[in-house]
């Protein structure tokens, strides 16, 4: 049995403000003919809104467009003269301001044009999903639900789905199936409470580190400095998170919970401090007035101090004794630590935790039908490695609420209220083999056995799951060739960041032998992210200091044999990428049968930035490529790639990867990066199914020529006059347009595989041999920038 989901042909957005439009963006993104819809402008055109909204999406960072162009594809629409554009829309989602009786309203006002068939969702933050319901006809009511994305909607996973005491299941069903697959999502459930689970636990825990931070004394730059990667969360930690998002929108949120939350034990809390209060009325809200908790100053990154009421330069650093606790492996010893030092960061560290704890736990029955459904919220919503259970079960769960019931008796904590009795009755913690602990019912949950997720081999793992790893057929030290009972094999690299080295080279080439015997297909797939951040550059540095330049060639050849190798294997060889896939990555999925590329997958022949250029057979894929655009005149296909090449273009999106042409038009984008290895399978199957045969070798391919080279030397020539690039620079670039053009012969000419390979080398080895080169590499390793030398 598979999932089916919602036939989704279009969609409308009501509401083109940040969120709406940026939603209208994403369903664009997957191929949703998607109408965006606002209120009519009082002059120009009476959709000018609306259009003004869609022109805005192509200046936000980061984009929410997978390519510039798909903006064309949404319709601005106004609720005065376009209603008439619902009639044959199958979702609709409400994304207008956080007011019900505005909701209401324009409930009340597309009822009548909405087909009896389409799904109506709102996309509200935290207002009653219930209370929503109530202003639409009968008729329309199963078909509600919320529908909660996270900002912003194209990278954030969580999609939070809450349905109404009406709701339909099959039309939840439908939507959870089209949110997964379709969207890329990671759907959780939610209860209709104020706020939901993300926002609810992740909002409660901004308040109470504010709150923590003014308690002990601590700068917002030294708290951001504990509350990010130091703690498994994001860059951006708590006060510059603030500023992301807007300090009005958090007072906003903080505003619903104070609201609606009157009986929430910890509600004292739940108020703006007076020094967010203060920048509100100043007008500094954050990142989008350019000042807020941070601002620049000059080159700078200043930050607001409290006791000196003004900017300071940031200084962001934990302290000796923290870090060093912070670095502790073990969870339990380093909550131990935390807990018993008198450091006053320790202290705050240890609060904070605890009343993350305090506060999921006593709420857990009320927001969330299990403990994975926060978990999963957090970490999705809100970027966290591990979720609040998982981390408190990780440190040793009745050590931990041994110490939290310790801390209510002494006051110590934001709210005296006691912890649930299940927390204390003997548990190791909320994730086990059986499931994850749901308090409204008391038992253990499994997972959804909802057939989407039969998509996903290897989901996104809770604390304690393990999936099954396959079979091994073979392994070396660079990869592993493994399979599922099934008859595709998988080839994993084991290397750091999946970089090529000897040992992956040769066990590609090894395993694609022996897949070729065993096996209808192969997938080149990695467990995590990256799909391969390129060659190994400290092994082939090394093999150039020591001046073993004929080992360093023979490394460049098999390189080459490699992706030849793919290219020209007896069974398909798929490449399922996700995450960057730079040089030599990009080479191997070029040379693929088919590759099968996650939405967010960053693909780029990078080589330029380290003084070389592409020598894995990439070059060479592009001509022959060219020349199958247009036998007459490769050149007009040449002149794109050659910038993308030159320029060490790197895609923002895999969409984008074809318009660059490093993804092939009949390559595949799959919007769930959980959902890659089972497309890419099946597209190996059906390849396999419909009598694969690798290409005939290109014997005769028409090269561009000198001529060629000539034009693309002559556009060089400008950058250098206007210093744009260094005379390296140039060699580069120069390299790389010989190669694309075929060398030194007339236009026209046939030259062979082999031909652009060898010219490839050539270049490469010559690069290589310079110190200007050797310099940029060394600087990458150091320091992971370019030199522009």
């Amino acid at each position: 049995m598979t999932a089916t989901p919602l036939r989704i042909r279009k969609a409308a957005v009501l509401g083109a403000g940040v969120m709406g439009a940026q939603i209208a963006a994403h369903l664009t993104n997957a191929n949703v003919e998607t109408v965006l819809f606002d209120l009519p402008a009082k002059e120009g055109p009476k959709s000018g809104i609306a259009i003004k909204a869609i022109a805005n999406l192509a200046k936000l960072s980061p984009a929410p467009l997978a390519e510039k162009a798909l903006a064309a594809a949404i319709v601005p629409a106004n609720y005065e003269e376009d209603l008439a554009l619902l009639a044959d829309v199958d979702l609709v989602i409400e994304a207008i301001a956080e007011r019900m009786d505005w909701k209401l309203d324009l409930y009340t006002k597309i009822a009548p044009h909405v087909s009896k068939t389409a799904v109506l969702a709102s996309n509200t933050s935290g207002l009653s999903i219930n209370g929503l319901a109530e202003a639409l006809p009968e008729a329309l009511r199963h078909r509600f639900t919320g529908v909660h994305f996270f900002n912003p909607p194209r990278y954030m996973h969580l999609v939070e789905l809450i349905p109404t005491k009406l709701t339909d299941p099959s039309v939840l069903e439908g939507l959870e199936a089209f949110l997964t697959t379709t969207l890329g999502k990671g759907v959780v459930y939610a209860k209709d409470t104020p706020n939901f689970i993300g926002n609810r636990i992740g909002v409660f825990s901004m308040l109470s580190t504010m709150h923590h931070t003014e308690k002990f004394g601590l700068g917002f730059d030294t708290v951001d400095a504990l509350t990010g990667p130091a703690i498994g969360r994001p860059k951006s930690a708590t006060f510059r998170t603030a500023d992301v998002v807007g300090l009005d929108t958090l007072a906003h949120v903080v505003k619903t919970m104070s609201d609606t939350l009157p009986d929430d034990p910890w509600h004292a809390y739940f108020q703006a401090p007076a020094w967010l209060k203060a920048l509100i009325e100043k007008g500094a809200l954050g990142q989008k007035t350019g000042a807020g908790v941070y601002r620049k100053a000059g080159k700078d990154i200043v930050v607001l101090d409290l006791q000196k009421q003004d900017y300071r330069v940031s200084e962001q650093k934990a302290s000796d004794e923290v870090s060093a606790i912070l670095a502790i492996k073990d969870p339990a010893e380093k909550f131990a630590k935390l807990r018993g030092s008198a450091d006053p960061q320790a202290q705050f560290l240890w609060a904070v935790f605890r009343d993350l704890f305090h506060y999921s736990a006593y709420h857990l029955a009320d927001i969330a039908d299990t403990a994975r459904d926060v978990d999963f919220a957090i970490r999705w919503g809100y970027g966290w490695k591990l979720g609040p259970f998982e981390i408190w079960q990780s440190a040793g769960w009745q050590q931990i609420a041994g110490w939290i019931a310790e801390d209510i008796a002494a006051g110590k904590t934001m709210s005296s209220a006691p912890l649930p009795a299940w927390v204390t009755d003997g548990r190791t913690g909320v994730h086990g083999t059986s499931g994850s602990y749901s308090a409204s019912t008391g038992t253990d949950r499994p997972r959804s056995s909802h057939p989407v997720y039969q998509r996903q081999a290897f989901p996104d793992a809770i604390l304690g799951e393990t999936f099954d790893q396959g079979t091994t057929v073979w392994e070396n030290e660079g990869v592993r060739l493994w399979h599922s009972g099934d008859d595709i094999g998988v080839i994993s690299f084991k290397t750091k960041m999946h970089t090529v080295n000897d040992q992956v080279l040769d066990g590609i080439q090894h395993a694609i032998g022996l897949a070729e015997e065993q096996f209808r297909g192969v997938v080149l797939w990695q467990p995590s992210e990256p799909f391969s951040a390129g060659a190994d550059l400290k092994g082939a540095l090394g093999l150039l200091q020591a001046g073993k330049l004929a080992q360093f060639e023979a490394m460049v050849a098999n390189f080459q044999a490699t992706s030849m190798r793919i290219k020209y294997s007896l069974v398909p060889v798929v490449a399922a990428v996700r995450g960057l896939a730079l040089g030599g990555g990009c080479e191997f999925q070029m040379h693929s049968a088919r590759t099968v590329a996650a939405l967010e997958s960053y693909i780029g022949l990078v080589e330029a930035g380290v003084g070389l250029l592409p020598a894995g057979g990439g070059l060479k894929e592009l001509a022959v490529r060219a020349a199958q655009a247009n036998p007459d005149d490769p050149f007009e296909y040449l002149k794109k790639v050659f910038e993308t090449v030159a320029m060490a273009k790197v895609s923002t999106s895999a969409l984008e990867a074809k318009s660059l042409g490093l993804l092939r038009k009949e390559d595949i984008v799959v919007f769930n990066s959980y959902e890659l290895l089972h497309v890419a399978k099946a597209q190996a199957r059906a390849m396999a199914e419909s009598g694969y045969r690798p290409p005939m070798p290109a014997r005769a391919i028409p090269a561009a020529g000198d001529t060629s080279t000539a034009t693309f030397k002559a556009s060089l020539a400008n950058l250098a006059e206007g210093y744009f690039a260094s005379a390296h620079d140039i060699d580069i670039a120069s390299r790389i347009a010989d190669t694309l053009s075929g060398g030194k012969i007339e236009r026209g000419s046939a030259v062979d595989e082999a031909w652009l390979l060898a010219l490839e080398r050539r270049h490469f080895v010559e690069l290589a041999q310079t110190e200007k080169t050797q310099a940029r590499i060394a600087h990458t390793m150091t320091t992971g920038k370019p030199l522009r030398n």
